[in-house]
């Protein structure tokens, strides 16, 4: 039975010189895509009391909370795309630092 060889996913940007996350498109949208959820997760889950006491519901405190940090990470992205059509890994790890740092 033949081992398997490993496989470096890492592809170099020619123009740039920057580190690609993935081999594709796919493996870079699923990656943005777990962490849009992480960043509506925890930005949600950091408002759980501060809505009780404003009188909103907890629902709709978390809701807001959620995707007011999304909203701000995809205008990050978006941003980024527009400045040459790519995203490499560090225009996408700087989309989500920002996000990661507030709590």
């Amino acid at each position: 039975m033949a081992k398997k060889k490993e496989i470096d996913l890492t592809v170099v940007d020619p123009s740039t010189g920057e580190e690609v996350l993935g081999s594709s498109a796919v493996t870079n949208i699923w990656n943005i895509f777990l962490r849009i959820v992480a960043v509506f997760a925890a930005s949600g889950l950091s408002v759980i009391g501060a809505g009780a006491v404003v009188g909103i519901s907890t629902v709709t405190a978390v809701t807001m909370a959620g995707l007011l940090g999304v909203a701000t990470v995809i205008e990050r992205l978006a941003r980024a795309f527009l400045d040459d059509g790519k995203l490499s890994a560090a225009e996408i790890n700087a989309a989500f630092s920002k996000v990661d740092k507030q709590s």
